[in-house]
């Protein structure tokens, strides 16, 4: 295993960083997670040298901690860095951040948290998160030993990110990133930045929920033809951990091979350790999977609110998805929120006001039109 310093930190973590939200339900009813599995899955990472485990209060249906509590008993505890996160929408004031914070400490079975995370924040989250006293709270939890460090979560645009990294003293910052995602969200522009304020950075959907990690098939040419011959899954987090910045690399993973793959593939990756032939074909990669792109919408929602309630953004992304990654719409998650909701393009008028809001000036009407068309049935 590779380990890496965390910026100003200074501590030494594992590159690899096992996440705990992906674990398989459990057969019986009772349980959404087959805890003795996760708890064998746990342990084999941390005796394979993994010291960063990430979870947060909301995973799966709130028993993620619980588990990973269980799991850190025998002396395991010991030998690793907790990560989990507070929500937004579970507090209102410090009463309650302190009864959250509490009941997750009880849950880990441990008396403090090394890596506490404002969950999944934007910049009205954040403004939200001052206004209830939280960057206070989180300091005074430093003072009191129950939490290490003050973090957050991140899920929005650049000039956001930005704005939050600037506005408050972090100790480390969770981030959106793989070789598709350099212009999305925080993007790479968002990781320098980081790492030139020598805030650790660590790395969530670093294989894009998984869709990186079956290539279609002209991804797959391109793999096929490289002198080198790596797997789709070693090749995304090869990149990832080839940028010196980046301080560890999640990974969820529900079954034992994948854990052993990903100890093999992180005692081999280092910060430079790409050539310039590797990193072309990671450009001509993306370049492949972008010529499947349908639309270039990125979701940044100055379309919405659509007057007639069209989730614009959403039907694009699983119009999107359906063409890049092969994800059926009728197993889209995103399509299932469409069809829960009553928001697919069937309910667009042509009104207009989405194009005259457009930043990328796209053809909206027209792409709801042709998305529909191949999509629509997955809204049946």
């Amino acid at each position: 295993m590779k380990y890496r310093t965390m910026g100003k930190l200074g501590i030494q973590t594992s590159a690899f960083g096992l996440g705990c939200m992906r674990f398989n339900g459990a057969a019986s009813e009772d349980s959404v997670i087959d805890e003795e599995k996760a708890i064998r899955l746990i342990r084999q990472a941390i005796d394979g040298g993994v010291t960063y485990l990430d979870t947060a209060y909301v995973y799966l249906d709130k028993t993620s901690e619980i588990v990973l509590g269980k799991a850190l008993r025998d002396g395991y505890r010991d030998r690793v860095n907790i990560a989990t996160k507070m929500p937004a929408e579970f507090v209102h004031n410090r009463e309650e951040m302190e009864a959250l914070l509490e009941s997750e400490l009880k849950k880990l079975q441990t008396d403090h948290i090394d890596f506490y995370l404002m969950h999944g924040i934007n910049r009205e989250k954040w403004e939200y998160f001052k206004s209830i006293g939280a960057p206070e709270f989180f300091d005074d939890m430093k003072k009191a030993g129950k939490i290490r460090y003050k973090c957050f979560s991140f899920h929005g645009p650049y000039d956001e990110f930005e704005y939050i990294l600037k506005d408050c003293d972090w100790d480390m910052v969770q981030i959106q990133y793989n070789f598709m995602d350099i212009n999305n969200q925080a993007g790479t522009k968002g990781l320098e930045l980081a790492g030139s304020l020598g805030i650790p950075v660590v790395i969530m959907e670093g294989m894009l929920g998984g869709r990186l990690a079956k290539a279609p098939d002209n991804v797959q040419a391109l793999y096929d033809a490289f002198q080198v011959k790596r797997t789709p899954v070693e090749w995304a987090f090869r990149w990832l951990c080839n940028h010196p910045e980046v301080s560890v690399v999640l990974s969820g993973c529900n079954e034992a091979e994948q854990i052993a793959e990903n100890l093999r593939i992180f005692d081999t990756v280092e910060a430079g350790i790409m050539t310039a032939e590797e990193l072309q074909l990671i450009d001509d990669v993306r370049a492949a999977y972008i010529s499947r792109t349908k639309i270039g919408c990125t979701g940044c929602r100055y379309c919405m609110p659509c007057p007639n309630g069209v989730d614009i953004p959403g039907v694009f992304s699983v119009w999107n998805n359906f063409s890049l990654y092969q994800i059926d719409p009728k197993t889209d998650w995103g399509m299932t929120t469409i069809r829960k909701n009553g928001s697919g393009a069937d309910k667009c008028i042509a009104c207009g006001a989405c194009e005259a809001a457009c930043p990328q000036h796209l053809s909206i009407i027209e792409g709801l039109q042709d998305a529909w068309k191949d999509i629509g049935s997955g809204a049946d």
